[in-house]
């Protein structure tokens, strides 16, 4: 894992209770992380920072509310939110529209694991 400033890195904050995972490997919670030139998705990033995606609630592309699993480009801001978000800012924030879509995202690509 590269943690260096490049044409091919994204920024990372991570917010929360999430952020017990940055301190167990000595990271910070705001860093720059290179990724592929064809993006990466936000679910990969987090693997790779190891930080559960289940333990995710919510994620900031460039300022907006995205699906995990939305790819994220080179030049992007990706932000980390833990479960727990308060109960009318998941709703206004567009928080749990979004995991609607991404469990029905991984159940696609678990019906498609079992086929």
């Amino acid at each position: 894992m590269t943690f260096t400033r490049n044409s091919h890195t994204v920024s990372v904050h991570i917010f929360g209770a999430l952020r017990t995972h940055m301190d167990s490997q000595g990271l910070p919670y705001a860093l720059e992380k290179e990724i592929a030139r064809e993006g990466e998705t936000a679910y990969d990033i987090a693997r790779e920072l190891r930080i559960p995606p289940e333990k995710i609630e919510g994620i900031f592309l460039n300022g907006r509310v995205k699906n995990i699993h939305d790819t994220v480009f080179p030049g992007d801001r990706v932000a980390f939110f833990p479960q727990g978000t308060p109960g009318p800012y998941r709703v206004f924030l567009g928080i749990v529209r979004e995991n609607v879509e991404r469990a029905r995202r991984e159940k696609e690509k678990t019906n498609k694991k079992d086929q």
